[in-house]
């Protein structure tokens, strides 16, 4: 698949400096091989790249010169093969869960933010679930409450919404069911992170046409093996989704985070294009 992100800041008065981030790139994974990918910016004086400690890809941009308009614009080639992806171990129970081998190598995954802390109900529920079935069925059947509980409503959450926000008004986006589940789990012992990318719309793409996309979120969580789940659809993840980056809330994988020397508002337009190729 071909990925375009195009990012356009209007900024009301002239910025006579910026620097930013950004996390944009397709990942690499035994599954998703990245073929290319080229980051276009209107004002940059200089770029950088590294990848950060939870192991995303980030191109790292400072403009110097006095300007009103940011474009952003980045374009991947990605192949991914579905047949490659490792599955969770079905068989895995809440003994091997309780280790301190995974206590130890998931601590991260496994304490709660201020983005994906749940609610005390929320708690509770999963508590229960958790009495009464395996940790795999565990994890399905929380994706699945927080599907049938929530309503997707877009324009309804910001960027800086909380899981406990989202939980109590009832609506949200993906990163609002994101949170919420890697929320629950987290809670009731299963290593849960939080995954940036993009999402074809069409179950079946047709060939090379463009349509209109937007960057999505999922969650990964950890039975044996890491296992991708779509909390927004309540589905199994698959082709259809590419990876950028992986956290423990949307606060480690931003697509664009930075400062500026200038007024604190903007006019942001975000356009994405996705386009099957193979």
């Amino acid at each position: 698949m071909r990925v375009r992100h195009l990012s356009r800041y209007t900024y009301p008065q002239p910025v006579l400096a910026s620097f930013n981030e950004v996390r944009l790139t397709p990942l690499r994974t035994p599954w998703q091989t990245p073929l290319e990918s080229v980051l276009h910016v209107s004002e940059a004086t200089w770029q950088f790249q590294y990848d950060d400690y939870w192991g995303t890809h980030v191109r790292v941009f400072e403009s110097q010169h006095q300007h009103r308009v940011l474009a952003v614009d980045a374009t991947s080639l990605v192949e991914v093969d579905d047949s490659r992806r490792p599955r969770a171990q079905l068989s895995t129970s809440w003994s091997d869960m309780t280790t301190a081998w995974v206590a130890d190598r998931f601590a991260e995954y496994l304490t709660p933010t201020p983005s994906s802390a749940p609610e005390p109900d929320l708690q509770l529920v999963a508590s229960d679930v958790a009495v009464a079935h395996s940790p795999h069925e565990t994890a399905l059947s929380l994706a699945t409450y927080i599907y049938d509980q929530m309503t997707y409503q877009p324009g309804s959450t910001g960027v800086s919404t909380s899981a406990a926000q989202a939980w109590r008004a009832r609506h949200g986006v993906c990163q609002d069911y994101a949170h919420l589940l890697v929320g629950a789990l987290r809670h009731v012992g299963i290593p849960a992170r939080y995954v940036s990318g993009y999402l074809h719309p069409a179950e079946d793409p047709e060939l090379g046409e463009p349509v209109v996309g937007e960057s999505h979120a999922w969650v990964e969580w950890w039975l044996g093996e890491w296992t991708g789940h779509d909390p927004t659809n309540d589905a199994e993840v698959g082709e259809r989704h590419v990876i950028v980056g992986r956290g423990r809330d949307y606060t480690d994988v931003p697509p664009i985070k930075g400062i500026v020397a200038g007024p604190a508002e903007s006019d942001l337009a975000v356009t994405v294009e996705i386009t099957r190729l193979a």
